[in-house]
Formats: C-alpha cells, sequence, structure tokens
C-alpha cells in the first residue's frame, strides 16, 4: 500500500505543476490581493500592522481556493477513479493523498509566504516563525475541507461556486484562530489558547475529511 500511496502523490504533485498552473495562480493571487491593500488603504505603518493578520489569513483562504475545482474534477472526467478504487487504496485514502498533493503543490508555497507579507505590512519580525506554523496548520486546514466541498460537488456544473459556498462557511474558523493568535502575540497576550483551537480544528478537518470525501466520491461514482 505504501509504494502506491507514494505513487499517487508523486502524479498529482507532478500534475498540479505540470498542467494548469495552480500553484502559480494561486501565489500570484495572493500577491495581488496583499498589494491591493496599501494601494486601497493608503501607507500609514500603523493602520497596515493594525490590520495585518486578519488581512493575511483572509487573503490565504481565498487564495487557497484556487485550486479546489480541478482537484477531483480531471480523474472523475478521464475515469482515472473506477480504477483507483479497485486498486489497494481506499478512496479515502485517494481523496486524503490527492488533498495532501494539493497542499504540498499549493498550501505550503502560500505558507511560505506568509511570514513574509506579514512582515511587509507591518508585523515584527520576531513573529515570523509563529506566523509561518500557524499558516501551515491552517492552509492544511484549508486544504481538507476544500476537498470535502470538491467531492460533494463533483460531477456539477459551476462546481468552483458550488465549492466557494460550501466551504467558506468552515474557513471561518481557522481564519479568526489564526489571525487572533498573531494579534495574541503581538499585544503581549497568551497565545497558548489560540494555537490550540487552530490545531485542533486542524485535527478535526484531518479525521473527518477523508470519511466524507471518500463517501461523496463512492456516491459520484455509483
Amino acid at each position: 500500500m505504501i509504494p502506491a500511496a507514494l505513487a499517487l502523490l508523486k502524479r498529482d504533485l507532478s500534475l498540479a505543476f505540470a498542467r494548469g498552473g495552480g500553484p502559480v495562480l494561486a501565489a500570484g493571487f495572493y500577491i495581488t490581493l496583499m498589494a491591493m491593500v496599501p494601494l486601497s488603504l493608503g501607507p500609514d505603518a500603523q493602520t497596515l500592522s493594525r490590520i495585518a493578520p486578519g488581512l493575511t489569513w483572509l487573503c490565504l483562504a481565498l487564495a487557497s481556493l484556487l485550486s479546489l475545482e480541478r482537484l477531483f474534477e480531471r480523474d472523475y472526467e478521464d475515469g482515472v477513479f473506477d480504477l483507483l478504487r479497485t486498486g489497494p487504496l481506499a478512496l479515502e485514502a485517494v481523496a486524503l493523498l490527492k488533498c495532501l498533493a494539493q497542499w504540498l503543490g499549493t498550501g505550503l508555497i502560500l505558507s511560505l509566504m506568509t511570514p513574509v507579507v506579514m512582515i511587509i505590512l507591518g508585523a515584527p519580525v520576531d513573529a515570523a516563525g509563529l506566523s509561518l506554523i500557524a499558516a501551515l496548520i491552517g492552509s492544511l486546514s484549508f486544504a481538507l475541507i476544500g476537498g470535502v466541498g470538491a467531492s460533494l460537488t463533483l460531477g456539477s456544473r459551476k462546481g468552483g461556486v458550488l465549492i466557494a459556498l460550501l466551504v467558506l462557511p468552515f474557513y471561518v474558523p481557522p481564519v479568526i484562530f489564526g489571525a487572533g493568535l498573531m494579534d495574541a502575540y503581538v499585544t503581549g497576550a497568551p497565545i497558548a489558547q489560540a494555537l490550540g483551537l487552530l490545531g485542533a480544528y486542524g485535527l478535526f478537518a484531518l479525521a473527518l475529511s477523508p470519511i466524507a470525501m471518500g463517501a461523496a466520491l463512492r456516491s459520484a461514482l455509483n
């Protein structure tokens, strides 16, 4: 099972970078959103530093949406899922691996950009490490929850709009926890509660998302 899992992960990673430009599109969208803020609010450093945590997390969530529509759709249209469900991996594992590949190809890049963006907007430099850890947890949560939305809309028209409507409400908690974590660090308040809530949400997504995705994929394939 491990060789099959590694082969599927490698395949999906290569597809993410070879076709569709998902990582480049998401990174470009993220940078564009962040660049528009100083242009619209003005260059006042105090204002930018105050809104930097919440704004960065909001843009991270929106950028994570871009590559979700084709997460399962391409393999569904090509009949790859009909072959995968006869293989050694359960559909839950297949879905989880695809979400992991999507996160490695897109979410990881966005997470690495997050500390730089926050510092540019005025966050303290010593917050870079914590912001990276928080962004890694948050972006993984976005990928898993987004995978549930992508599997539920599989085969439907205008899937991108439906995915956004389904998953954006579930993106709100990590955005709140992540922004609250950075606000607490900047103001000197305890960060344990916000970090614990963010981590708990990530574990919740990791535990339940594969089950939901597997059920949705079986329904779409029957």
